[in-house]
């Protein structure tokens, strides 16, 4: 999972161009063949997480999900867990969650080629990584430092080059790249921050867990109409880790 960014930033890491992560071709490792097989079963699996909103699911959302090497993106002690659709331990306290949430609030973002989105809370990369095939820019802010070291090294090695990893709160969201198309926040926040409502778009869209720590949390999707008029619905009941504000080096 994940975190925010302060006002004034602690640390940039920006992910530089490298090819684009394929699915592994014939001729690669056999555990590299037998991860696609496991990835391609489990997005098979989740193919009906809009049903919790009465929706089908979004092709393009699947596909970036059998595309994404989600193994890569856990510790190499859970590699064998990565296609299971459960939340797994990335190290400092943090999560990754599981697929079919990660497909759901990546379902409601309504994500478009060209877009700008912003996440708050970076964790491994992965959700970052998804968003990567399905918009034109994301910034991704994470308060753990060394998770966010790990995060941008791992996007850059993989290819994902439109993605910007920075280090530090992300409350305030990241105003020099403001105003965002979308927002995701992959913490529990106490109440929805007023920085990330504003420097929402007309139009745009944010999903949030919104509720105590430690406790079951209310998914929220925002929306900001063309006017500037904030709605909030309900989506589903979660449990996410919960959003602070301390930076950790």
């Amino acid at each position: 999972m994940k975190r925010l960014e302060a006002l004034f930033a602690i640390l940039f890491l920006a992910v530089t161009p490298l090819s684009p992560t394929k699915a592994p071709a014939a001729g690669e490792p056999e555990q590299e063949r037998r991860f696609a097989a496991e990835r391609a079963r489990l997005v098979d699996s989740i193919s009906n997480y809009g049903r919790p909103i009465g929706e089908s699911a979004n092709p393009a959302v699947l596909a970036a999900m059998r595309a994404v090497p989600r193994h890569l993106f856990v510790p190499p002690d859970r590699r064998a867990e990565a296609y299971r659709n459960y939340p797994l331990p990335i190290g400092e306290g943090q999560t990754i969650s599981q697929p079919s949430l990660i497909a759901l609030m990546t379902h409601l973002l309504r994500p478009k080629k060209g877009e700008v989105v912003l996440e708050v809370g970076t964790g491994s990369g992965y959700q970052a990584a998804i968003l990567s095939r399905l918009v034109g820019r994301v910034y991704s802010i994470e308060i753990v430092e060394p998770l966010a070291r790990q995060a941008a090294a791992t996007l850059t090695r993989l290819g994902y080059a439109n993605v910007a990893v920075r280090h530090g709160d992300g409350y305030a969201g990241w105003p020099g790249h403001a105003p965002f198309d979308g927002i995701i926040v992959t913490a529990g926040a106490p109440h929805i921050p007023k920085p990330l409502v504003d420097q929402l778009k007309p139009g745009g869209r944010m999903v949030i867990p919104v509720g105590p720590s430690h406790s079951t949390q209310r998914l929220m999707l925002i929306t900001k109409d063309a006017r500037g008029k904030v709605v909030e619905r309900f989506i589903i009941a979660v449990r996410f880790v919960p959003l602070t504000r301390k930076i950790r080096g």
